[in-house]
């Protein structure tokens, strides 16, 4: 058993990895933005120093990603400078520290997956932001896992799979981009590694995604099928879809790392598991999925 304690508990990816980690039989702290703002460094020094914590588990993100847009600062304020708070408290307490961050590090124009040692050409504030929180972990130079992720979805918090969803049911059909391709991950995938990884002695950045990879018309046309909704899905490009924040074309993760590599289930496997867990796929469908 191990002490652990989660930043960002209140949100979609926190809210999981803390129930996960109580479920595997650690001692949990988790903290709601309301209780640890990360942003101030005095009192991420006060929380990290108050308790023998053997890990910390970083969910604590700006996430509106076109917001970051137009408040680049308040964003770089959590998901750089916070980052940074976190893990300078950390190497001085001797805790382990295990960081969450994004396939918006990379510019999407890479022909194949990305891999840990690619480098990084965000083209977002929020890529920018996440990559100041990377790089400030790593400086501080205490033990820890920087885990990128890539579409992630889960319950307790705003995603994609949901909002297609609600639309399905608001409309005959949905118009979903198809040129953008990437690797969807479920919290309930993503949030058992990140536990594994705050008590595993390896280090450095880890790329962690579903297996398989989408566009985000196919992705959005699996979860109306196992819905069984009528509504129709059709592709659109990202030109024709503009959004504050450039998108990657190319947000397929993969690793380059030996048996220390995060490996999680297919991402099919994910949407079925999810939409089951909220009781929205069909039975027939679900049951039917490989």
């Amino acid at each position: 058993m191990a002490r652990v304690l989660v930043t960002g508990a209140g949100g979609m990816l926190g809210s999981a990895v803390a129930a996960t980690a109580v479920a595997a039989g650690h001692d949990v702290g988790a903290r709601e933005r309301s209780r640890l703002d990360i942003t101030d460094a005095a009192a991420v020094q006060e929380a990290i120093g108050a308790e023998p914590w053997d890990a910390v588990v970083n969910c604590a993100a700006w996430t509106d990603v076109d917001g970051a847009e137009e408040h680049e600062a308040q964003a770089i304020a959590v998901n750089g400078e916070g980052a940074g708070n976190l893990a300078r408290a950390c190497a001085a307490a001797g805790t382990r520290l295990v960081h969450v961050s994004t396939d918006y590090v990379f510019d999407g124009t890479k022909a194949g997956p990305y891999v840990e040692s690619d480098p990084a050409a965000p083209r977002s504030a929020y890529g920018r932001g996440k990559l100041a929180g990377e790089e400030a972990v790593a400086a501080a130079g205490g033990d820890h896992a920087i885990v990128r992720t890539s579409w992630l979805y889960g319950a307790g918090g705003g995603n994609f799979v949901d909002t297609i969803l609600r639309l399905a049911g608001e409309r005959d059909s949905i118009s979903v981009v198809d040129d953008q391709l990437g690797r969807p991950t479920w919290t309930g995938d993503l949030a058992p590694a990140l536990v594994a990884c705050a008590t595993a002695p390896a280090t450095g950045i880890f790329h962690a995604a579903g297996q398989g990879s989408c566009t985000w018309f196919e992705l959005a046309r699996a979860a109306l099928e196992l819905a069984g909704s009528p509504c129709r899905v059709e592709p659109t490009s990202t030109e024709s879809f503009p959004r504050p924040a450039p998108r990657p074309a190319n947000s397929v993760l993969d690793s380059e790392r030996g048996a220390d590599a995060v490996k999680l289930g297919a991402w099919e496997d994910g949407l079925v598991a999810y939409l089951t867990d909220i009781g929205v796929a069909q039975p027939a469908a679900a049951g039917g999925a490989q």
